[in-house]
C-alpha cells in the first residue's frame, strides 16, 4: 500500500517506493508550485493518467545525463551545424507542452493531462519551467520541457515532428546547462533513445543523495534567453 497525501507535501522517504510498479511512492495532493518544488527537490515527480488519482513516483534505478557527457554522433553534429533548425528557449512553452501531450501513433490518451499542462505552464510563468524548441521558420518542429531547480534540470517530455528535431533540442540544452555549471539532467525513465545520447542509470539512493546538494544553489528562477550565445558543436 502507498500513503495518501492530503493538505501538505509530506512525502514518504523514497526508499519506501514500490518495486512494482517501479517507483510508485504516494497518491493524492495537488499540482501547485509548492508541491511540485517539494517533490522535485526530493527526487519525486508526478505521473498519472485521466481518471486516476494524482500519483507520485521515484523509480530505481534513475536515468540521468551529465550535461558535459552528452554523446553527439557525427550525423547529429552535422545537422546541428547545418542550421536546419533554429533552436530557441522559452519562446513557446505552452505550445511545446501541448505537442508533448498529443497522442502519438496508436496511443490513446496522455499522461500530460489538462491539469498537468496548466500546472507546468504556471511553473513556467514563475521561472521554474523551461522549454527548448526547434523551429523551421515559423513552424515548431520539435521541443522538450522540464523543471530547473538549483543545478539540476528535470526533463519531463519531448516531441519531434521531423528527423533529429528533439535530439537537437537535447544537445543544445546540455551545452547550455554545462556552460552554467548544472550538474545533472534527470531523465527519470530509461529509454534506448536517451541511453544512445549518453544517459546512464544510477541507483536511486545515489541520485537522491547528490540531489540535495544540486538543488541548494545555482541559477535563480527566471526566463532563459531566447537565443543563448556560445552554444557550439
Amino acid at each position: 500500500m502507498i500513503p495518501w497525501l492530503d493538505k501538505r507535501p509530506d512525502f514518504p522517504p523514497v526508499e519506501r517506493a514500490l518495486r512494482e510498479p517501479n517507483g510508485l511512492l504516494a497518491a493524492g495532493g495537488e499540482l501547485s508550485p509548492s508541491w511540485l518544488l517539494a517533490a522535485y527537490s526530493q527526487g519525486i515527480f508526478p505521473w498519472y493518467s485521466d481518471g486516476e488519482p494524482l500519483l507520485w513516483w521515484s523509480p530505481n534505478p534513475r536515468l540521468v545525463l551529465i550535461p558535459g557527457h552528452i554523446r553527439i554522433t557525427r550525423s547529429l553534429r552535422k545537422v546541428l551545424r547545418s542550421g536546419r533548425y533554429q533552436i530557441r528557449f522559452d519562446t513557446a512553452f505552452a505550445a511545446v507542452v501541448r505537442e508533448c501531450a498529443a497522442p502519438r501513433g496508436t496511443q490513446i490518451g496522455t499522461w500530460i493531462t489538462a491539469e498537468m499542462q496548466a500546472a507546468y505552464i504556471r511553473m513556467h510563468e514563475l521561472g521554474h519551467a523551461h522549454s527548448v524548441e526547434a523551429w523551421q521558420g515559423d513552424r515548431l518542429m520539435g521541443g522538450l520541457y522540464g523543471i530547473a531547480l538549483g543545478r539540476a534540470f528535470f526533463g519531463e517530455s519531448m516531441f519531434s515532428r521531423a528527423s533529429d528535431a528533439s535530439k537537437c533540442c537535447l544537445a543544445c540544452l546540455a551545452r547550455f546547462l554545462d556552460a552554467r555549471d548544472f550538474a545533472v539532467i534527470d531523465c527519470q525513465m530509461t529509454t534506448s533513445h536517451l541511453l544512445s545520447m549518453g544517459a546512464e542509470e544510477v541507483p536511486r539512493d545515489v541520485f537522491v543523495s547528490a540531489l540535495e546538494g544540486f538543488v541548494a544553489g545555482g541559477a535563480k528562477p527566471g526566463r532563459w534567453p531566447a537565443q543563448p550565445e556560445g552554444i557550439t558543436f
